[in-house]
């Protein structure tokens, strides 16, 4: 009942009255929305897949809404941080409007309803579906913008953004995976599910010869930081569902540290879809360089999709595999 949850506390008039504009922070999709249309909605996110989601649904979405609004909601995404950052969001921009802050159990709604309680009276909320709605108004919250997270660097020098993969430090299967891509790359290069460019910006300094590097990332805050991180020139930036996107011509080689979560569980079937895509978008005889977590059983899709494949490195925490596709049929 997680998505249903608003409606059902604003059909029952639990939630505070509501009009005019409302901003929509966080993990959010057309079904959460429900019982909230009748407001002029004004949807933030980072999602390529949401933003083409949600428009398809009728949705005013964007990475970045412009001026201030009556009220915000803020469906908690699966980082802290970012949760924090967004809920600081939505207080400076809400004036003197409500803030609905809604979230599963497995989202942390409990432990960041009681950091809010410290600061701020909270109005109401309304528990259903294994997780919680809480409201407070934003002029009583002003504490709590102190939450805002600017962009920052980490050891290595890379800049990262609340929210994004890895935004603390450089993620070591992504650092074992370049440890064992050659060097000397040549042609066209995909970085799928590109994050802030770790493995795009290590590849590039190590194969001159590279002619394209397409980093492919559906976060828009992970992208621009690998704007900053990858300023290469070969460097070629999409802001696309990694799923979907297709080069314009099939590539010598595909970079990737897929994931494997959607929300907070576990969901291998997304790892299959990136190897899937992955083996759509080589030439005959083009190369995937992949790493994965030890336990994930990627093994049976990768033999299905390509015609060699070897594990070349294996922890205890993660394994590496080099797949090549097989040649051209004639």
């Amino acid at each position: 009942m997680k998505h249903a949850r608003l409606d059902l506390a604003r059909s029952a008039d639990l939630l505070p009255p509501l009009t005019g504009s409302l901003a929509v922070f966080g993990q959010m999709d057309a079904a959460r929305l429900v019982g909230l249309t009748d407001l002029e909605i004004k949807c933030e996110s980072n999602s390529f897949a949401t933003n083409v989601a949600l428009r398809a649904s009728g949705f005013d979405v964007a990475p970045t809404q412009s001026g201030s609004f009556d009220n915000a909601v803020v469906f908690l995404p699966r980082a802290k941080a970012e949760a924090l950052d967004l809920i600081a969001k939505a207080i400076k921009r809400a004036g003197d409007g409500w803030i609905i802050v809604d979230g599963q159990k497995t989202d942390g709604i409990e432990s960041i309803a009681k950091l809010i309680a410290r600061d701020v009276a909270i109005a109401g909320s309304y528990s259903k579906g294994h997780g919680k709605a809480i409201w407070f108004r934003a002029s009583e919250a002003k504490a709590l913008t102190a939450w805002h997270s600017e962009a920052r660097h980490i050891d290595g020098g890379f800049l990262t953004a609340p929210g994004v993969f890895s935004a603390d430090s450089v993620d070591p299967a992504s650092a074992m995976l370049l440890d064992h891509i050659p060097a000397g790359l040549k042609g066209e290069v995909v970085d799928l599910g590109a994050g802030w460019g770790f493995l795009s910006a290590g590849v590039l300094a190590q194969s001159p010869d590279i002619k394209a590097l397409h980093l492919v990332e559906d976060n828009a805050a992970a992208l621009e930081c690998a704007r900053s991180n990858v300023p290469d020139p070969r460097a070629v930036f999409h802001w696309a569902d990694a799923l979907r996107w297709k080069p314009d011509a099939p590539v010598q080689t595909v970079i990737m540290n897929p994931p494997f979560h959607t929300s907070r569980n576990a969901d291998p079937k997304l790892g299959v879809a990136f190897i899937e895509a992955a083996a759509r978008m080589l030439k005959p005889m083009g190369k995937l360089y992949m790493v994965a977590n030890a336990h994930l059983p990627y093994e049976p899709v990768l033999e299905h999709a390509f015609a060699k494949v070897d594990l070349i490195e294996r922890s205890t925490k993660f394994k590496v595999f080099c797949a090549e596709r097989g040649r051209a049929k004639v």
